[in-house]
């Protein structure tokens, strides 16, 4: 029974005699190797980059790297397939971890373009004004207003503790507070 299939040729020689003829240049055997290893180094860049044309590129640059390392190899390492398929995930790896960098100082600088710049002079002369707005409206007040809102507000007492202070009814302290208060707020454009 005849058979169309083509007779056998010559074995194909193994990747790592390959490589050393690539070690001295030789395209062909190059070639060679190109054929063997494109399909698993893209399948395993891509497994890593998940997007087809940055995982075209890194493969490209790996076999670039196969072709210029190629007498970096050693067989008493490992075998060819792992020698190329580390430079593959290696490169990858190095790729996610580039654009992950690059992603994380995009987000740095987005923050700093939205935190506001801290002007240390400008806060201590606004700080400076309200503080001599804050005494002038003081000074707009009765002297008994001045004395309930001075010991209640700087002092930190209680009404009750400032009306033992002054010696007043607990009522009387708060309507002075209150008055006195109120027109802090008027004197200082507060608004509620």
């Amino acid at each position: 029974m005849p058979t169309d299939l083509p007779a056998p040729g010559p074995p194909a020689p193994e990747l790592g005699a390959l490589l050393a003829l690539v070690a001295q240049g030789d395209q062909d055997a190059f070639g060679a190797v190109y054929d063997r290893v494109a399909g698993p180094v893209l399948g395993l860049v891509r497994s890593v980059l998940r997007d087809p044309a940055q995982s075209e590129e890194v493969a490209q640059e790996v076999l670039v790297e196969v072709w210029r390392r190629a007498a970096a190899y050693s067989p008493d390492r490992g075998t060819p397939m792992a020698w190329i398929m580390t430079l593959a995930h290696r490169r990858a790896v190095d790729r996610v971890r580039s654009a992950q960098a690059a992603s994380d100082r995009e987000h740095r600088a987005a923050l700093l373009d939205h935190t506001p710049a801290y002007d240390e002079v400008t806060e201590r002369v606004e700080a400076r004004l309200e503080r001599e707005q804050v005494r002038r409206c003081m000074g707009g007040l009765t002297e008994r207003q001045r004395q309930s809102v001075t010991l209640a507000y700087y002092r930190g007492l209680t009404y009750r503790e400032v009306a033992e202070v002054l010696a007043l009814p607990l009522g009387t302290v708060k309507t002075r507070l209150r008055d006195g208060l109120i027109r802090l707020r008027d004197c200082l454009g507060v608004t509620a």
